[in-house]
């Protein structure tokens, strides 16, 4: 059957004002698409979406289906295809937030807001001058909690991949996993302007903040010994939390992609 036959000619994407419908993840995606789990009783019991409603369901690989519910469960619910097109939502450069772990839940609010901004991937470091330092299993139940907030972020603010969050590096680690195009260390010691690091040709960054307490300078020289560039956001000390939200937003502006 083809995409568009059978259903209501008025249901277009001409009339679908930036498919502004809740938004689903899943790779059940056949001649129709089934949501299982979690998402399928959300639907159902508290969206109370019936027959006949319209949701934008991903793909998780850049591909927006607009589609029409045909059975509505609260442990399934089968939805049949409207129509296809790339997602909007991913910004053209990659960008990979290498984040030192910071106190209390203030992780939340940057993973939370680095997925709204745009990321591929959040990377917790544990630096010399971070003062929480989870251990292996209190990082891995962390972990699940980060990625669940980064998939509910996603779905928000209508990403077309859900971005991961990584497993916990050393500062060291995380140099050595440095592998894009450019590297950006946030220094409150100063350091170049974004604008003469990066443009909109460049299609890869992996950025680098500290905690609390920054990075010592022993860090910044590691970081420089890779080909990481020492950044500055201005004259202002910002928040631990502050940083990677003005970073990414600067960065996402330079690129082109805000």
């Amino acid at each position: 059957m083809k995409l568009n036959e059978g259903f209501e000619k008025t249901v277009t994407s001409e009339t679908v004002e930036e498919w502004r419908y809740p938004r689903f993840f899943t790779e059940n995606i056949g001649e129709n698409v089934i949501i299982n789990g979690t998402d399928a009783a959300h639907i159902s019991k508290v969206l109370r979406m019936k027959r006949g409603d319209l949701a934008v369901i991903c793909d998780g690989n850049g591909t927006d289906l607009l589609c029409r519910i045909k059975e509505s469960g609260e442990k399934a619910v089968e939805l049949d295809i409207i129509e296809r097109k790339p997602s909007v939502g991913e910004p053209g450069v990659k960008l990979r937030l290498f984040q030192c772990c910071p106190k209390s839940d203030k992780m939340d609010f940057i993973v939370q807001k680095a997925v709204e901004l745009g990321v591929s991937e959040v990377i917790p470091v544990v630096s010399k001058r971070c003062v929480s330092r989870p251990d292996a299993k209190s990082a891995a139940k962390k972990g699940e909690r980060w990625q669940r907030i980064a998939d509910e972020a996603a779905k928000q603010c209508g990403r077309g991949r859900l971005p991961a969050v990584g497993e916990l590096l050393t500062f060291a680690e995380a140099v050595e996993a440095f592998s894009a195009e450019k590297g950006i260390i946030f220094y409150e010691c100063g350091g170049e302007k974004m604008n003469s690091i990066v443009d909109e040709n460049v299609g890869s960054i992996d950025v680098f903040i500290g905690s609390e307490g920054g990075f010592e300078k022993a860090e910044v020289e590691l970081a420089k010994s890779a080909g990481i560039i020492p950044s500055t956001l201005g004259t202002r000390i910002l928040r631990c939390e502050t940083a990677p939200v003005a970073a990414i937003a600067v960065l996402m502006n330079l690129t082109g992609n805000m």
